[in-house]
């Protein structure tokens, strides 16, 4: 993984170009959802998923990007620098918290049918196993953290011996490592919880959940 303030810089520059240019499209797929919710045209219902299929797609290129990146440089997920301070706030292991997914779908979807109910109180039980696992992991990782401003110090003022400088480079290794394996299992997490609540909804009634999602994103980035 780069270490390099240069390599660092150009993550930044580089990612940070790719989100503003991510959200402008969230915001033109925002308007499109929304456009197709209003429409009664028989041709516009059947486009709704081609228009679903897009989104989707919009999302997996931001994992795609987010992924890339991240291998040169973990560090930067855990507080980018193209977030506002609030967006960094409502960070939880790089990303949205997954829960938030279904407060998102019970304020956007009104009508379940039982079937539907019970299906997503499924997802939501695994997912809340899955992400209070995450966090105990998360935890972990912030106290490794928290000890290497010590060994850095140690390092710094010329009293570590050669073994104690290679067992710095060995901790920072390590939690690099660490970083990114949790950073990918809470992607992973996000996507299969998004794909399957989708599994379970109607064309009608994803278009209103992928809408308020978008919505609430952009909405968090103004506030």
């Amino acid at each position: 993984m780069a270490d390099g303030n240069g390599s660092t810089s150009s993550i930044v520059e580089n990612f940070g170009a790719f989100f503003n240019g991510w959200l402008i499209r969230q915001e033109r797929f925002l308007e499109q959802l929304v456009q197709a919710l209003r429409s009664q045209d028989e041709e516009e219902i059947e486009r709704r998923g081609d228009l679903i299929q897009e989104v989707l797609s919009h999302y997996d290129q931001y994992s795609a990007e987010k992924f890339k990146a991240a291998r040169e440089q973990v560090l930067l997920f855990y507080s980018p620098p193209w977030l506002t301070s609030f967006e960094k706030a409502q960070l939880w292991v790089g990303g949205f918290k997954p829960f938030i997914l279904f407060k998102i779908l019970t304020n956007s979807v009104t009508e379940f049918t039982p079937e539907q109910e019970q299906a997503i109180e499924r997802v939501k039980c695994e997912t809340r196993k899955e992400e209070r696992e995450l966090t105990q992991a998360s935890a972990a990782i912030q106290e490794s953290l928290a000890a290497l401003p010590l060994l850095n110090l140690v390092r710094r003022c010329g009293r570590a011996v050669d073994g104690e400088e290679l067992e710095f480079e060995s901790a920072v290794r390590k939690l690099k490592e660490d970083m990114l394996r949790a950073l990918e299992s809470a992607d992973k997490l996000r996507g299969s919880t998004v794909r399957k609540l989708l599994q379970t909804l109607s064309p009608v009634q994803t278009v209103k959940f992928l809408a308020a999602s978008a919505e609430f994103q952009l909405a968090v980035r103004k506030w």
